[in-house]
């Protein structure tokens, strides 16, 4: 198991995406399991020929989103993002079933939405 990133200077996605996605992805499949201790941020940085600053903004995009922790001068560790994905998700979905409640939606029309919403999002 071992962190495998390129990165695509002429794609459409900025080279921070391109890397929060790839480590995002390789943690979701499995490849990345708990606990994995990824590189510096300077390391990583070197490795890819990227500006420090585009790699601390993925690890902080990660770290925001659940997916990585940091742990100050031992490092940044693949999370047990399972678990904060989850709460995440149905806090938001609570949210927007509250709000569609007040509006007065139906709960037909609400649960369409989303299906469109999730289909536009996921690309199916």
């Amino acid at each position: 198991m071992t962190l495998t990133i390129v990165i695509d200077p002429a794609g459409g996605t900025a080279p921070f995406e391109q890397l929060r996605a790839q480590i995002a992805d390789q943690t979701r499949s499995g490849r990345l399991p708990t606990g994995y201790k990824l590189p510096t941020v300077r390391g990583l940085a070197q490795e890819l020929g990227l500006a420090v600053n585009t790699v601390a903004k993925a690890y902080r995009a990660l770290e925001s989103d659940g997916v990585i922790e940091t742990r100050g001068r031992l490092g940044s560790f693949i999370a047990a993002a399972g678990d904060a994905a989850t709460r995440e998700t149905a806090t938001a979905a609570r949210t927007y079933a509250d709000r569609a409640l007040r509006l007065g939606v139906p709960e037909s029309e609400a649960l369409r939405a989303v299906r469109e919403a999730l289909r536009a999002v996921y690309g199916r």
